[in-house]
């Protein structure tokens, strides 16, 4: 059987372990349910006669299926937050964003004002070849009208995805034209990326936004690699701020690419698993060259990896908040009726012999562990980092480092809430910052391709005083109000996410993060420490 392995942190955390009998013959391994009795297959029994018995004698009619799922979903629950079972309509969405890929017709889309408006069309998609652009609003879909009814994002996905070479006609409303536009769109297979930037930065350094680790990630991470060579990379970041994890293959591959033949990369070792151990091959492309990994407390599980095989070869500097801390690996397997069981089958050790799981022993407080760390004040301080493992570990180089509880990074950056006050917060949750964005970009779309690349776009175009009047009035209907001192405050910010956002439907990731990335203060921190004697190896 080719099962899965995942080092990913699910979005739902308690969803799953399946009964004995179902599981039993479908596992590499019989699955052990062990009874009060010591008699395993007694137990099994016990549980499918207790569902027989119900459903043969229960007083009214029961979903027998959804019970079943029901009680999978309460098994799972005493064993760890992160093994999950995925019921057969929820498999495909699950599984597509670590696949790399869907069919359909290539367009990111938001619903605003009750109406479908294109984000982005994905480069080489269908929708992007025939002229779909960001900011077109679309109000029919195979000539029924979609625009006012109520329709929500899952009404959207149905509608527009599809089969591979089917046709589905869309029309849209474009600024600037007065009649709708047609488009009769072929679906076809659509690549996802793990990889939303890659650019180079000022002085040769490279930058690489990675927001997943999927079946696709080794090929974009050797792709950008070889790209931002050529161009003259002399050194690296590389962000895994916010990327919950994914293949533990491909957290392996990218640590290949960046530590010399021999180094350790992780080992992995269960109950029921043997100990595998896993050694940086001759391959790497930037064995030698400065490295330096971003995190923070939404990184997790496979960018953990790479961060905890950096820090403890002393391959690089790890910079900006204590990640997530789940050092779990699960194995996927189908299950006959289509849905699948990922099962926690072993541990991870990152080189110096850590495992950064924090506890969960208490697995309803497991995922306010995040807001534990906000209230006790530690995303603001490295002073306040608590971690529960007191045992000592130590880098190659001798640096002392600690395990159970995500890994802490070298150089710490506090969240940065200088402009996230309320009135900020509101315009972005509203979507009438974002809606503005698509607005300016479509009236100043020639501006922008005239100007050429994003650096020109970001030093020479101006968020002018009457967009942001308009922003104004635009929240006034909106019921969202601020003094003149909120508006003051946030008038950079406001300007920049805009600018960001505009660039974003020209050059995509490439266009955002090189906006977004002249004020990040943990960017800003990278470059430096790449620059100095601390980056050599």
């Amino acid at each position: 059987m080719n099962n899965r392995r995942y080092i990913y942190y699910p979005i739902v955390l308690s969803i799953v372990l399946a009964l004995g009998m179902l599981l039993g013959a479908h596992m590499r391994s019989p699955m052990s349910v062990v009874g009060a009795d010591g008699d395993e297959a007694a137990s099994a029994r016990k549980v499918t006669d207790i569902l027989n018995y119900v459903s043969e004698e229960y007083v009214d009619s029961i979903d027998v299926a959804g019970l079943t799922d029901e009680a999978i979903v309460a098994m799972l629950s005493q064993l760890d937050p992160h093994s999950a079972f995925i019921p057969a309509k929820d498999l495909q969405a699950m599984n597509e964003p670590l696949e790399g890929n869907f069919e359909g017709i290539g367009v990111e889309f938001n619903i605003i004002s009750d109406t479908i408006v294109v984000v982005s069309a994905i480069a080489g998609g269908p929708s992007e070849k025939l002229g779909v652009m960001s900011g077109d609003r679309i109000t029919a879909i195979d000539g029924k009208n979609v625009a006012g009814i109520g329709f929500k994002s899952e009404d959207v996905v149905k509608n527009l995805r599809g089969q591979k070479g089917t046709v589905v006609k869309v029309t849209v409303v474009r600024r600037g034209q007065r009649k709708p536009l047609e488009f009769d769109i072929v679906r076809d297979r659509i690549p996802l990326y793990s990889i939303d930037a890659s650019y180079l930065m000022n002085a040769g350094v490279g930058y690489i936004k990675v927001s997943r680790f999927a079946s696709t990630t080794s090929e974009e991470f050797l792709k950008s690699l070889t790209e931002l060579k050529g161009k003259g990379m002399k050194s690296l970041i590389l962000d895994l701020r916010g990327n919950p994890g994914g293949y533990l293959s491909a957290a392996i591959d990218m640590c290949d690419e960046l530590l010399p033949k021999g180094e350790l990369i992780v080992y992995t070792e269960g109950r029921s698993r043997p100990k595998e151990v896993n050694y940086a091959t001759a391959r790497g492309m930037i064995e030698s060259m400065p490295v330096a990994v971003l995190i923070d407390e939404g990184s997790a599980s496979a960018s953990e990896i790479v961060a905890g095989a950096v820090q403890d070869n002393d391959r690089g500097q790890v910079i900006g908040r204590r990640s997530f801390g789940k050092g779990l690996v699960q194995e996927q397997v189908q299950l006959p009726d289509g849905s699948a069981l990922r099962l926690t089958i072993a541990r991870y050790y990152t080189p110096s012999g850590r495992c950064i799981q924090k506890p969960y022993d208490k697995v309803d407080e497991y995922g306010y562990d995040l807001m534990d760390r906000y209230e006790h004040g530690e995303l603001y301080s490295a002073d306040s980092i608590r971690i529960a493992d007191t045992t000592r570990y130590y880098t190659k180089a001798g640096k002392l480092v600690r395990g159970g509880g995500g890994i802490v990074p070298d150089v710490f950056i506090p969240l940065d809430t200088t402009d996230l006050t309320e009135l900020y917060t509101r315009l972005l949750n509203s979507g009438l910052l974002r809606d503005m964005a698509l607005d300016l970009a479509q009236r100043d779309r020639n501006r922008m391709t005239q100007l050429g690349d994003v650096n020109r776009f970001n030093t020479e175009y101006q968020i002018d005083p009457s967009s942001l009047s308009l922003i104004r009035q635009r929240a006034t209907e909106k019921k969202i109000s601020g003094t003149e001192a909120d508006w003051s405050r946030i008038r950079s910010v406001v300007g920049q996410y805009l600018k960001a956002m505009m660039a974003r439907t020209v050059w995509n990731g490439n266009g955002y993060y090189p906006v977004m990335n002249a004020d990040d203060p943990a960017v800003r921190k990278a470059v430096e420490v790449l620059s100095g004697p601390q980056a050599k190896r």
